[in-house]
């Protein structure tokens, strides 16, 4: 059964452990799909996670509330992936994964204060989960990318759907 939940605690911790963070992955349904038989990695991008410049933007938010934003930023951005793909179903998808902190860069970049650089491919056995909208969700996210604010601040109370990793064969398509 698919329950809707938020993001899980970022890493690294306030508590100081490194090693490890958690990204928030803004992707599309097709590249979900397998590849003879496989998922391929999940190619480098920005991504976003709990970061200390979003800490430092949000400094009455707890990590909670930060990691909903770096999620949301990837939901947002994930809007920009399918205008990129025609073709692609119309529905926002964010993948949540943990990876080593040499996978992503903190770069100055122009854009969301969650915003890092995912520099190597996500191979699935890093995956945590997934969200995806709904597919009552599809007719806003295709009116937002024509440029309908109606349906941009529909979309923007619309929660995600959570799916486990081991249940990405059964979002809603």
């Amino acid at each position: 059964m698919t329950r809707r939940r938020s993001p899980r605690r970022a890493w690294p911790r306030p508590d100081g452990q490194t090693g490890h963070v958690r990204i928030y992955l803004p992707a599309t349904v097709d590249e979900l799909e397998p590849v003879h038989g496989h998922r391929p990695p999940l190619a480098p991008r920005v991504v976003h996670a709990v970061t200390p410049a979003l800490r430092d933007a949000l400094h009455d938010e707890d990590e909670e509330g930060c990691e909903f934003a770096a999620h949301l930023a990837a939901a947002d951005d994930s809007l920009l992936r399918i205008a990129g793909r025609p073709g692609t179903p119309h529905q926002r998808l964010v993948v949540t994964a943990v990876v080593p902190e040499s996978f992503v860069e903190h770069r100055d970049v122009d854009e969301a204060p969650s915003a890092l650089m995912l520099t190597t491919a996500v191979p699935w056995d890093r995956v945590v989960c997934v969200h995806v909208d709904e597919l009552e969700a599809m007719s806003d996210v295709a009116a937002t990318l024509r440029g309908d604010e109606d349906a941009a601040a529909r979309l923007s109370e619309v929660d995600l759907l959570w799916y486990d990793v081991s249940e990405v064969d059964d979002l809603p398509r």
